[in-house]
């Protein structure tokens, strides 16, 4: 390991853009396929790297669905909470904002209340256990239509876990405009209700998509965001309202949004002076974590101890945590970058 690599995984972090599903272990995940054998989903470990090969989005998405009908009952979905916490703890996370996609589970019959006692258990447990304190943000996956709108913002109003911080939207980008008005009223309802708005944007689809979530959905933070390079004007918005971007370099590149590490807008990001933060998206399904993120980035494109020490700070500054915890993780990262 060399000794930026070395620097990376010492860093005290903050992980903003990570997905419940997404993040269990190929060893959680072969578990559940073997529980549940009706599944598409492999039953050996080189099958499950095959299947986690992406052709584009929508191949991912199939394949991401596919895995979270294994998640079957409130159990399941601790499990991959703590599953997770695990994982960030030896990472050095401390805080991690766990996007949590509620309509799916509740397709599969899950009672609402159920999954918020799961949430809330795994959140204690987390904490007590990792030294991983989690927050959460409910997001309406759009490719499921209305409904999906409409079940999400029910929840998140009539029965949110207690570590509920935000209102997100991901899934396929393409498929919202016709969900628009619902969209748009879902974040309002979430807005007033106090949750913070950080919607996925720009990932797959062009500026527009980024405006959207900036003018309509008020949006305090941007999932992904790099397609705002193509807008001047965007990037000129951003670079003067400091609005986070959730970059997650790796899963661009898996998902075929960009053609490979070295053509990804990263640097160019950093040098238009826009709020950028690294992420890690989905990352056993991407081979990656997020230290592994800062690694690779550093090795990419050359950013040394000052830089990743830098965006360790954004993603403190960006996150839903008060001041003085805050605080805390802040001078711990000081004093990794001190030495």
């Amino acid at each position: 390991m060399t000794s930026i690599d070395s620097f990376a995984a010492a860093l005290p972090k903050v992980e903003l853009h990570v997905h419940l599903v997404g993040s269990a272990s190929p060893g959680t995940v072969l578990a559940l396929a073997n529980r549940h054998p009706d599944s598409r989903v492999p039953k050996n470990e080189e099958e499950l790297r095959e299947f986690y090969v992406f052709r584009d989005f929508p191949h991912f998405a199939e394949v991401y669905e596919a895995v979270n009908n294994l998640v079957r009952d409130p159990e399941d979905v601790a499990l991959l909470v703590e599953g997770a916490a695990a994982d960030l703890a030896v990472q050095n996370v401390r805080y991690v904002e766990l996007t949590v996609t509620p309509y799916s589970h509740q397709r599969m019959g899950m009672p609402v209340e159920e999954i918020t006692r799961a949430l809330d258990i795994a959140a204690a447990n987390a904490q007590r256990d990792h030294g991983v304190r989690v927050g959460y943000i409910f997001d309406i996956p759009a490719e499921w239509g209305g409904a999906a709108a409409r079940g999400t913002l029910d929840h998140a109003l009539q029965a949110p876990p207690a570590n509920l911080v935000g209102f997100g939207l991901a899934g396929i980008e393409q498929d919202r405009p016709a969900m628009r008005d619902e969209i748009r009223d879902a974040f309002r309802a979430a807005r007033a209700a106090g949750l913070r708005s950080l919607p996925h944007g720009g990932e797959m689809s062009g500026p527009e998509t980024i405006w959207e979530v900036v003018n309509h959905l008020g949006a305090e933070r941007i999932g992904h965001g790099i397609r705002c390079l193509d807008d001047p004007d965007l990037v000129a918005h951003l670079r003067e309202t400091q609005i986070p971007l959730e970059v997650c370099p790796t899963s661009n590149v898996c998902t075929q949004q960009v053609p490979h590490l070295a053509a990804h807008p990263l640097p160019r990001l950093l040098e238009e002076g826009l709020y950028v933060t690294l992420n890690s998206d989905d990352p056993p399904m991407f081979g990656t974590t997020l230290t592994r993120e800062y690694q690779v980035v550093a090795d990419a494109f050359g950013l040394g101890r000052t830089e990743l020490a830098a965006l360790a700070r954004n993603a403190v500054n960006a996150a839903s945590l008060d001041a003085t915890s805050k605080a805390a993780i802040l001078a711990e990262i000081d004093e990794v970058a001190r030495t």
